[in-house]
């Protein structure tokens, strides 16, 4: 078993849903993003700040990242997380091959 923290855009929410369904069934511990319940633009600085630093800790705790880079997109704060994933030595796994 592999803890595995969730990485993509947003946008992408239910592929990210499907994608943590489907590494949690293969056996895999996954950890998510924050889902957030208003608009992005309706959070205090710190409050997003909060989540980021979460979100890094995750990677922290993984034994790798899973990208949902669907039709290959990949934001500019998902390619934070890849750089600073592999600085830490973590796999790297995408659902689109590159």
């Amino acid at each position: 078993m592999k803890i595995i923290t969730i990485c993509g855009s947003l946008k992408f929410t239910e592929e990210m849903k499907v994608q943590a369904e489907l590494l949690e069934l293969a056996g895999n511990c996954v950890l998510g993003v924050i889902y957030p319940t208003k608009k992005i633009i309706d959070y205090k600085p710190t409050e997003i700040t909060a989540f980021s630093s979460a979100h890094f800790k995750k990677i922290d705790l993984s034994d790798a990242i899973f990208v949902v880079n669907k039709n290959g997109y990949i934001g500019e704060s998902t390619y934070k997380e890849i750089i600073y994933a592999e600085s830490k030595g973590k796999e790297i796994m995408y659902l689109e091959k590159e």
